[in-house]
Formats: C-alpha cells, sequence, structure tokens
C-alpha cells in the first residue's frame, strides 16, 4: 500500500475577529451573537462566494478563509470592510492577511505557519482595519493605487521570526474595491497559469492522477521565486470547460498558460502539455511525455519534474527575449536584471562586466532585489577568480558584501541561497557552512538548476569530487539546455581529473569548449587531463588557447583565488602541459 504524503500548498488566508467580542457578550449576550450571525449570512459569506474563497471555518467571534490570490483575499476584505462602515452594525472587525505555505488535512482543514501569521496579523490590526504581511504587500502593491501603510516588523506570538506588516490606508477602501475588482495588470516577472489537464481516457480514475499530477507542477513552479503562479484554486476554476487562452490570461492577470491532457491506454499513460503565450496566443513549447502506469506518485514526481525542467527555462528565455525588445525608457529593475542574465551565460571579461553594470542599474531602481545583488556578487567573484579585474581583493570584498546583501533581503530564496553559497565557498573558504546553505537551497528548490549547480560547486571546492560530481550531473538533469551548461562541464571535467578519470575528464572539457569556446576553463581542464595522459602536443595546444584568452594567466593565483586548494592534480596537469607558475 502506498504510504499518503502530506499535502502542502500555497495560499493567501484572511482572518477576522470581532473587536471586543467578550465585553460586548457580557453587556448584550444576545444581541450580539445576533447581530454577527447576520453579518455572517448577509455580508462575509456572500462576499467569499464573490471573490471565490472558500471558508475553512467560524468560531463564535470570527472566520477563517481560504483564497487562490492575495489580490482575491484582500479585495475580499477590503468589501467586508466597507461594507461595515457603510452600515448600521454595532460592530467591528478586525482582518489580517497572509500569504504561505499551508498543510493541508484529511477533512480539508489547513495548519501551518501560513495559517498563524494570518491569525496573529489580525490579532494586532486596528479596529475596523486590515493588515497585511509583506509576502502580500509584494503581490498586491505593484498593481494598485492604494494607500498602504508600513508598520514595520511586528513580533508576533508564536512566531519566531518578526513579521514586516503594511496597514490599507483608512479612507482608500471604496476606491481599492474598484481597483481590485478591475482584470489584475501583468507582474513585473513571469506569470504562468497551469489548466487543469483533459482527461482523454474515458476512466475517471485517471481524473484524479491529472489533477493531482497539476497541482504537483503547480508546487513546482511556485518553489521559483522570479516566477508568478496562479494559485491551484484559481486555475481549477476552468476545469471541464471550453477556455480561450487569452481571455484565461486576461482575468487571471498572467502571461503565460501551460495546459495539456493524460490519456490512458495499454497500461501507459501518455501526457501532452504546451505553454502558451496568452497574450498573443503563440505556442511556445509543446511536448509528450509516456510513462508506465505503475505507482501513481511516482509517475505524477516523474512527469512533474519533465514539466517544470522544459517550462521554467523556457519562460526565461522569452521574457529575455521580450525584454531586449523592449523600450529603453520603459525599462525596470527587472528588465536591467534580464538583460543581464545573457551577458552573465557568456562567462568573458566583457560580458561580466556588462552584468555588473546592469546589475547595478536594477539596484538602483529596487535596492531590495535580492536576485540581482546574488548576480552581481558572483560576477564580481568571476573577475577575482578568473583574473578578469587587476584588483583581485577589492573583487573578493565586493563579491561577499553583495552576497551578503542578497542574504539580508531574503534568505529564502533558493537561488539566493545557491549563489551566496558558491561566492562564500570561493571567497571565503568556509565549506561546512556553505555546504549547509546550499543543501537548504536543494530542500527549497529541488528542480532548481542553479542550485544542483551550486552545490556541485560547493562540494568540489571542499573536494568531496564524487558528490560534486552527482550534483552537477542533476543540474544538467534539470536543465539539459542551459546557457550556463558550459560552465558545469567545465567543472565535472576537475572532478573527473582529481578521480583520475582523466578520459571522462577530456569529453567533459570539449563539451564545455563546444558550448563555449571562448571559455578559459575549459581549455585548462583539457590541458591538465591530456598533459596526464601524456598526450603533450595535444596538451601544449589547450594550454597555448588558455594563454590566447588570458595572456596574464599564471598558475598561483588560481590556487589562491579559485577555490582549487584540494585540486592538487589538476595543478599538477597544469604545471605538467607548461603553463606558468
Amino acid at each position: 500500500m502506498t504510504e499518503q504524503r502530506v499535502q502542502r500548498r500555497l495560499a493567501a488566508i484572511l482572518a477576522a475577529d470581532v473587536v471586543g467580542y467578550s465585553a460586548l457578550m457580557q453587556r448584550a449576550e444576545e444581541a450580539t451573537y445576533a447581530e454577527f450571525e447576520r453579518l455572517k449570512r448577509e455580508l462575509i459569506e456572500p462576499s467569499l462566494s464573490r471573490h471565490e474563497g472558500r471558508l475553512i471555518k467560524t468560531t463564535g467571534d470570527g472566520a477563517l478563509a481560504e483564497f487562490a490570490s492575495p489580490s482575491a483575499a484582500v479585495r475580499c476584505a477590503v468589501e467586508i470592510q466597507e461594507s461595515i462602515a457603510s452600515g448600521r452594525s454595532s460592530l467591528k472587525l478586525r482582518i489580517g492577511v497572509n500569504l504561505g505555505e499551508v498543510i493541508v488535512g484529511a477533512d480539508g482543514d489547513l495548519f501551518g505557519d501560513g495559517i498563524n501569521i494570518a491569525v496573529r496579523l489580525e490579532g494586532v490590526a486596528d479596529p475596523g482595519g486590515i493588515l497585511i504581511s509583506e509576502k502580500v504587500y509584494s503581490e498586491v502593491e505593484a498593481k494598485l493605487d492604494a494607500g498602504f501603510e508600513d508598520r514595520g516588523e511586528q513580533q508576533l506570538k508564536n512566531i519566531a521570526k518578526p513579521v514586516r506588516a503594511f496597514a490599507v490606508r483608512a479612507g482608500v477602501h471604496g476606491a481599492l474595491i474598484d481597483r481590485l475588482s478591475a482584470a489584475p495588470s501583468l507582474p513585473d516577472k513571469p506569470s504562468i497559469a497551469v489548466l487543469p489537464f483533459q482527461n482523454m481516457s474515458g476512466d475517471p480514475e485517471q481524473e484524479y492522477f491529472a489533477d493531482g499530477m497539476v497541482e504537483e507542477i503547480i508546487t513546482a513552479l511556485s518553489r521559483f521565486k522570479s516566477l508568478f503562479v496562479i494559485a491551484r484554486n484559481s486555475s481549477f476554476t476552468f476545469k471541464g470547460r471550453a477556455v480561450d487562452i487569452k481571455e484565461v490570461g486576461r482575468r487571471l492577470g498572467v502571461r503565460y498558460v501551460l495546459e495539456g491532457s493524460v490519456r490512458k491506454a495499454a497500461g501507459k499513460v501518455r501526457i501532452t502539455g504546451q505553454l502558451i503565450d496568452a497574450v498573443t496566443g503563440a505556442h511556445i513549447w509543446v511536448d509528450r511525455f509516456e510513462r508506465n502506469l505503475t505507482d501513481v506518485f511516482a509517475l505524477q514526481d516523474q512527469v512533474t519534474v519533465a514539466v517544470v525542467t522544459a517550462v521554467q527555462p523556457k519562460l526565461l528565455q522569452t521574457e529575455i527575449a521580450l525584454a531586449t525588445r523592449r523600450r529603453p525608457e520603459n525599462l525596470t529593475a527587472y528588465d536591467f536584471y534580464l538583460r543581464a542574465l545573457p551577458q552573465f551565460y557568456l562567462a568573458t571579461r566583457e560580458g561580466v562586466a556588462e552584468t555588473i553594470r546592469l546589475a547595478h542599474r536594477a539596484l538602483e531602481l529596487d535596492p531590495r532585489f535580492g536576485l540581482v545583488a546574488a548576480l552581481a556578487g558572483a560576477c564580481h567573484m568571476q573577475n577575482a577568480v578568473w583574473g578578469y579585474a587587476s584588483d583581485r581583493q577589492f573583487e573578493a570584498e565586493e563579491a561577499v558584501r553583495l552576497a551578503r546583501l542578497a542574504l539580508s533581503i531574503d534568505d529564502g530564496d533558493p537561488d539566493i541561497l545557491a549563489m551566496a553559497s558558491t561566492i562564500t565557498a570561493f571567497i571565503v573558504g568556509d565549506c561546512e557552512s556553505e555546504i549547509e546553505l546550499v543543501n537548504r537551497a536543494v530542500a527549497l528548490n529541488p528542480n532548481s538548476f542553479q542550485a544542483w549547480h551550486s552545490r556541485g560547486q560547493v562540494y568540489r571546492i571542499a573536494g568531496l569530487w564524487e558528490e560534486a560530481l552527482r550534483s552537477l550531473e542533476r543540474a544538467i538533469r534539470m536543465s539539459p539546455v542551459d546557457p550556463r551548461l558550459h560552465n558545469t562541464f567545465a567543472l565535472m571535467g576537475l572532478a573527473f581529473i582529481e578521480l583520475g578519470r582523466f578520459d571522462e575528464a577530456i569529453v567533459a572539457g570539449k563539451k564545455a569548449q563546444r558550448h563555449n569556446p571562448s571559455l578559459p576553463i575549459a581549455y585548462r581542464c583539457l590541458a591538465s587531463a591530456f598533459a596526464h595522459l601524456g598526450r603533450d602536443a595535444e596538451a601544449r595546444e589547450a594550454a597555448m588557447r588558455v594563454l590566447e584568452l588570458d595572456p596574464a594567466f599564471t598558475i598561483s593565483p588560481l590556487i589562491a583565488w579559485g577555490g582549487l586548494a584540494r585540486a592538487k592534480l589538476f595543478i599538477e596537469g597544469l604545471r605538467k602541459a607548461g603553463l606558468p607558475e
């Protein structure tokens, strides 16, 4: 019997409570009870229904509800408070709204910090007011021309870390309702909705399989903080309906829609998926997956990984292409980030310099853009490691400063954790701490190329060659056509050399060279591996190419700055190839 897994999902939670309920009950028990029941019946429950909220539970003096999106939750909260304020009720409510991961109980009840924070926010909200967490604020603030008051970090009861909170400012509720009721604008990052997959089998059992797989895909995509992913509840409102993709995109406020179908036949299941630009209607990606229908959970996991590892890089590539066509006067911090990425992928002196320039432009516009701070830090690290800048000490210090800045902004973003761990492993050399950091990145998003690639880097610097190889191989599995694979193959080549597997190191080095003919580390790998095999002519040829790409190259700084203190065989091979000390 297959063990039942704990179900988790991302949800927007609204918690509401009557102000001073106990005192009111003491003064006028029956009237207070009757008035709150009226509010629930005539105002709260209809408002939940209009905004597609699900009532989780009610208490004597409050209610808890789940929404598919933060904007729906805030819209509902505003409508409730505005209706109470404009009516004649003797009661006032406090409302708290949070966005977080929740655990789904067998009876549909929800548990976890996602719930607890909403309840605690409600407890410190103003009478008649709405207090939202920073996560909710970051999702609705850019879409609304509305007043918010930063209440700073709140130390909430039984919540370990302080929670930054924002109050919806008094007097703007009516205007907010109109704005929130309008079609949502596109977020300033790739946005996607995953629609329920169509069951083509005629077998009702496959309905559960298809729905479960879509939920897994939504959860996996949600782990990428660079994506805006519509929650399951909103996506599933389109289940069983013929839909116009452009209308779906407009109603949900997303640029991309993933749809698909499931067909079972002869002990196999065939899944098709297609990614569509909801603005233009163009198909961006289409693929088909066929698997043996054995353990359902294992099958869902396999297909989820296959879909996510195809869709996420494709989304990023499409967004980069859009950014390059955007008029310069309309650029945002995210546009500068997107423009920086192709330069970063080049791994050249000029590419690194341009990435740093664009990243700092992004940070000027948004000083709390943690991912771009980590990207800039990685570039300064490359300047130090690859000798692209004359002042290696400055580059190293700047790399560490930016890595720490990124972590201070968001230490829960797996890509930030991954890049920061690599930077500090290279520069500081504290591999034990960085192994812990990069393992946390992998745990937060096991589908991330960046997390697995960085894990390979950190374990390589630590001299744990076999584990480094396993991580780098997993990175390639996560993103088989990633534009950064040149670096991944080169790092695999270094690990192969340290394991004495010189022929495999040559294969990896040549793959790196094919992906990026201007990558110095690929030729260093080849020079060392050829030299160990006694293939002197080929070793000298690779060494000459190293010096053509980097005329100032010497071995000593590579040992000091390149995270290669434990790479004894690699360094020995460079010396045998005739590269200068």
